[in-house]
């Protein structure tokens, strides 16, 4: 498990700064899908839950990474 800089037009960046922004937009696609299906109105409470959304989708994509 290696995780070095990413070289963003010359800028060093962190890899999990690289990998929150996949999982926010990941996790934008996901909400769109259950409001638009309304899936959210069953949900206690929705800011809650996409946030757990997010955490599950960030550490997924972590360990996918760190996997290789």
């Amino acid at each position: 498990m290696r995780f070095s800089e990413v070289d963003l037009f010359g800028v060093y960046v962190a890899p999990i700064s690289v990998i929150m922004v996949a999982a926010w937009f990941a996790t934008i696609w996901l909400r769109w899908g259950a409001a638009r299906f309304g899936l959210l109105r069953y949900v206690w409470h929705p800011s809650l839950f996409v946030f757990a959304v997010y955490m599950i989708v960030l550490s997924s994509l972590v360990l996918l990474i760190a996997a290789r």
